[in-house]
């Protein structure tokens, strides 16, 4: 057993509380801004009342083994609030979150040695009533070492896949790439449907494109194929389906620009590869959002 603490309970967060609740051998504690009377997780396999404690004060937060944080990646300052009290005892960090940057972002407050980066797929959603629906089936990917070892440990009897991995830094550039194309349905206000047209095609590979040659000068190992790789993916969503970045433009919540096709454009600056795909979706999605305050 371990004393797991869930900072950021959204989707993400409330489909590991599920996960962890289905393993059925953890003390979990959901760090959340506002009190949540319970957390109901609707998965494939059935429905999961989670049961944990929820602390709204990070200064009353419990010390536990394991700190996972599921937050948004603009609010990771936030996140890093409760690692004083969480961490009290020498916790490890699992950080689940978009983009590529996992290290870089919680260098200020956790030690490299005690910090976990996670991939995640997880189709989920959170509904307005506050339930979690996961649609599918769970995959994350972490380093092959002692902590990626301790971590997938943590899910061993739920129904989470987790790869152990040697070249984590193409596994995370991988998902960027499915990643990129999002920002198409943000700006469109559209489902995945509207990658499915062949003018949108068009455009999403070359995003795809742009964000492979970057992710190689960073060195992942990526193939020509991955933009035809990513739009198979895309056609074989469901229609419907709504992308965290677009799910946060509907809700007026922030976007994640910045941690996705920002970082993209940024990195690809410091390798000097231009990304005007991926520059310009940035540029309209921050304009958007500034339109919006």
């Amino acid at each position: 057993m371990a004393c797991i603490a869930i900072v950021g309970v959204g989707a993400i967060g409330g489909a590991l509380a599920g996960l962890l609740e289905t393993a059925g051998r953890h003390e979990l504690t959901l760090c959340t801004r506002r009190p949540i009377e319970a957390l109901t997780v609707h998965t494939p396999q059935g429905v999961v009342q989670v049961k944990a404690q929820n602390v709204t004060d990070p200064t009353a937060a419990p010390a536990v083994d394991w700190v996972i944080v599921a937050t948004k990646t603009y609010d990771s300052e936030g996140a890093a609030k409760w690692f004083p009290a969480l961490c009290a005892n020498g916790a490890r960090v699992a950080v689940v979150q978009n983009g590529v940057e996992h290290r870089e972002r919680f260098a200020p407050w956790v030690r490299s040695d005690r910090l976990l980066p996670v991939v995640i797929d997880c189709p989920t959603e959170r509904r307005p009533d506050g339930t979690v629906m996961v649609r599918g089936d769970t995959l994350m990917k972490v380093e092959d070492n002692q902590l990626g070892q301790e971590f997938t440990r943590l899910f061993a009897a739920s129904p989470a896949k987790i790869l152990l991995v040697d070249d984590f830094t193409s596994a995370a550039w991988w998902k960027l790439c499915i990643n990129s194309v999002g920002a198409l349905c943000a700006i469109t206000l559209q489902p995945d449907r509207v990658l499915w047209g062949e003018a949108m095609t068009c455009i999403a590979m070359e995003m795809v494109a742009e964000c492979v040659r970057v992710a190689r000068a960073e060195g992942a190992q990526l193939d020509d194929t991955m933009p035809d790789q990513v739009m198979a993916l895309c056609r074989a969503h469901p229609a419907d389906s709504v992308n965290s970045l677009l799910a946060d433009r509907l809700a007026g919540r922030p976007m994640e620009t910045d941690a996705r096709n920002g970082a993209i454009v940024r990195k690809g600056e410091t390798h000097g590869i231009p990304t005007p795909m991926n520059r310009m979706a940035v540029a309209l999605l921050q304009a958007m959002e500034n339109s919006a305050l």
